[in-house]
């Protein structure tokens, strides 16, 4: 495989993956401490109304459902990380061709060409 990705552009990617990595990581942790249960049990030691219990609830799934979005996220950061080390990052896993440089800005963790993506 020609080299597209110069040593310089390759060094830029992976300190951007690497810092996206770190975000991710630092998000997750920040939410791993909660239990959907433990605003519950503050809140059943108060008379609150029901709606409030409701609203905590929801912004307890809220929170779950953007830490597994983290997470995914996360997955697809380290999958290009390794992408870097195998030396096959900024191709194309379908066609092997070289994904743009503009697309690799835009979302460093691309697998595919635009046009590949719901192929």
């Amino acid at each position: 495989m020609s080299k597209h990705l110069d040593t310089e552009k390759l060094n830029y990617f992976k300190e951007r993956l690497l810092e996206m990595k770190k975000e991710n990581e630092s998000k997750i942790s920040d939410n791993e401490g909660d239990s959907p249960n433990d605003a519950i049990n503050e809140l059943a030691d108060y008379d609150n109304h029901p709606a409030d219990m409701a609203t905590e609830q929801f912004e307890q799934e809220r929170d779950a459902g953007l830490n597994m979005v983290r997470e995914d996220r996360l997955v697809e950061i380290k999958d290009a990380l390794e992408r870097i080390e195998k030396g096959t990052y900024g191709y194309s896993e379908k066609s092997g061709k070289p994904i743009p440089i503009e697309r690799l800005e835009i979302m460093p963790t691309a697998r595919n060409l635009v046009e590949e993506e719901n192929q």
